[in-house]
């Protein structure tokens, strides 16, 4: 049985907006936690308050998972890692292939060469991504698909990685769970449509742009959802290597955020205009059009979503509009 009480857990990328979520989960439960993060991407305020209340039991590591003397010091006395630590960004312009290839997969080959040389560490839980699918043939897409055809740098960045957990995994005897994600939302998450659409119309509220066509067609998942199934498969999954979709049952399109923000926003005869986007509308090149994940393999441990991806994306809008003060 496992027991959060009696381990020490190591989040890499903690004060990002994923692990910062888990970290207060983690933290309520009585875990001993290391955030480890060098601040490229994360916020010292989105792990402000869990360092305030649990002081006796959650410390901050300033460090670099791409330089072994700070990750071997992170590692060197926790149970549990979960490796979340990575550039963000899906789209080329926001994440070259070089720092995608730094950040990303090299990160993740020197915190696995950490945990062969300190290896009492039992599991490693590591946020991959629903694009290492690419564009799939299949809907709801199951963990078993393949072969997997990743069309941008970020989703290849993450799948090799994958690739390297397994190995490490196998020849170095810790268990290691991967998390394909969906589309991960809440009120911390600084980047994605939902920012992206605010901060548009709060410079202009006549006119919302909207990359590719509208059409495109996706799930989302409310970052509380995404944080109680994390914890549930750390609990019960049991084999050496195992594979997870994280999501909703359900997908909504663009178009549909877009009147979602506005309507939250309170703003009326709001023109939408489409660029109409590459390669069949997506938003942008190395984009998926269509995703929705299949989650049988996890709700069969327990766990389902609270909510659906509409009234994620409305929860989330509120949220942002609340704390912004609109």
């Amino acid at each position: 049985m496992f027991h959060w009480k009696e381990n020490r857990v190591l989040v890499t990328g903690g004060a990002g907006f994923i692990g910062s979520c888990l970290c207060e989960k983690l933290a309520s439960l009585g875990s001993y936690i290391v955030i480890f993060d060098n601040f490229s991407s994360g916020r010292y305020d989105n792990v402000e308050g869990v360092l305030k209340k649990y002081a006796d039991k959650v410390c901050l590591l300033k460090g670099d998972c791409t330089r072994l003397s700070d990750v071997k010091k992170a590692v060197s006395d926790v149970d549990v890692v979960f490796h979340f630590a990575a550039n963000p960004e899906v789209r080329l312009e926001l994440n070259d292939p070089e720092n995608c290839f730094e950040q990303n997969i090299y990160a993740t080959h020197v915190l696995l060469e950490a945990l062969r040389q300190n290896c009492h560490v039992e599991k490693v839980v590591f946020a991959s991504t629903s694009t290492v699918y690419g564009d799939v043939n299949m809907f709801p897409t199951n963990e078993s698909y393949g072969p997997l055809k990743p069309t941008s740098i970020y989703g290849a960045s993450k799948l090799a990685s994958e690739a390297l957990i397994n190995s490490y995994a196998y020849l170095y005897d810790f268990a290691a769970v991967v998390l394909r994600l969906a589309n991960i939302i809440g009120p911390k998450s600084r980047h994605g449509v939902i920012p992206d659409f605010i901060k548009k119309l709060r410079k202009n509220k006549k006119e919302l742009e909207i990359l590719g066509d509208g059409t495109q067609r996706k799930s989302y998942l409310y970052i509380d959802d995404c944080a109680n199934a994390i914890l549930t498969l750390c609990e019960k999954s049991n084999s050496q290597v195992e594979i997870f979709n994280i999501g909703s049952e359900d997908w909504i399109t663009v178009l549909r955020i877009a009147e979602i923000v506005v309507e939250e926003m309170g703003l009326k005869n709001v023109k939408f205009r489409f660029t109409g986007g590459v390669n069949g509308g997506r938003g942008w090149k190395g984009d998926i059009k269509k995703m929705l994940l299949d989650i049988s393999k996890l709700k069969a441990l327990g766990w389902k979503p609270k909510y659906k991806s509409e009234e994620a994306v409305r929860r989330v809008t509120k949220h942002i509009l609340l704390i912004e003060g609109q």
